[in-house]
């Protein structure tokens, strides 16, 4: 008898179980940058730290979906503990409210992120069980979204399988509307709704913009997506062996030097 899939809630959507029932987007991203660390993680043989690029990006959330309360509690080391700004963020994190204000003054960018928030959804891709977590879902309006902290909008990032790149494409955010437009879909019926990335920038002032990615760039995608999707399956259930990258924390951490390099080997 089949297994039943466990029935996500957002207690433990994020939970160890969920992840090895269902793939994600973060979790196709993890074991595309490394599939060492990603099954390490998933095995809990490693624990990546927070970066102060996910804090930034978690607080802004925080605001976005009304738990910014909870958020302080969870991370008091970001805020002041004394002094007159006392529960105030801490002077490197300052600019995450700038952030926020940014965007609470754009009608256009406010109207992206009207609807319901945090939002968990199921269905199945290549034959393989995913989940995803809108974080804004207005069907009524034909269109979700995704809220985004980045460095910069309209900076050049390099990618080695594409060359030169926008932020959406470097850090997967193509492979997201493309996987969230599929399973909003398959569980709604009928066409793809409008794709939204509502980004605002860490810069001062914080850019902003509301980007959206073609249906055709979504179909190519998700058939992209089908021999990688494949390969994480048979990871996952240890029929293959995962690689190494060498360069992240896990593989850093674990590292044995076994021979010599050539300098020339270094770049």
């Amino acid at each position: 008898m089949e297994k039943q899939l466990l029935k996500l809630t957002k207690d433990n959507y994020y939970s160890q179980e969920a992840d090895k029932q269902y793939m994600s987007v973060s979790q196709v991203k993890a074991f595309m940058r490394c599939e060492a660390a990603a099954l390490a993680k998933l095995n809990s043989k490693y624990t990546e730290p927070k970066s102060d690029a996910l804090l930034f990006g978690s607080y802004v959330h925080s605001w976005l979906d009304g738990t910014i309360e909870e958020f302080k509690d969870e991370n008091p080391d970001l805020f002041s503990s004394r002094g007159k700004s006392k529960g105030e963020l801490k002077s490197q994190y300052q600019n995450a409210n700038l952030m926020i204000e940014v965007l609470k003054e754009d009608p256009f960018c406010m109207m992206a992120l009207e609807g319901d928030k945090e939002v968990i959804m199921t269905g199945t891709l290549h034959g393989h069980p995913f989940k995803i977590r809108i974080d804004v879902y207005n069907p009524l309006q034909n269109r979700f979204a995704d809220l985004k902290t980045v460095k910069d909008i309209r900076g050049k990032h390099w990618v080695d399988e594409v060359g030169w790149c926008s932020f959406v494409e470097a850090y997967g955010y193509v492979t997201q509307m493309a996987v969230y437009s599929e399973i909003e879909r398959q569980n709604r019926g009928g066409d793809y709704l409008e794709n939204y990335i509502v980004a605002v920038s860490k810069e001062t002032p914080p850019d902003k913009a509301v980007i959206t990615v073609d249906r055709e760039r979504i179909q190519l995608e998700l058939e992209y997506l089908e021999s990688r999707v494949g390969r994480i399956g048979r990871l996952k259930a240890g029929q293959e062996t995962a690689k190494r990258c060498e360069n992240c924390w896990h593989c850093r951490r674990t590292k044995k030097v076994t021979s010599v390099t050539h300098y020339m080997d270094l770049i």
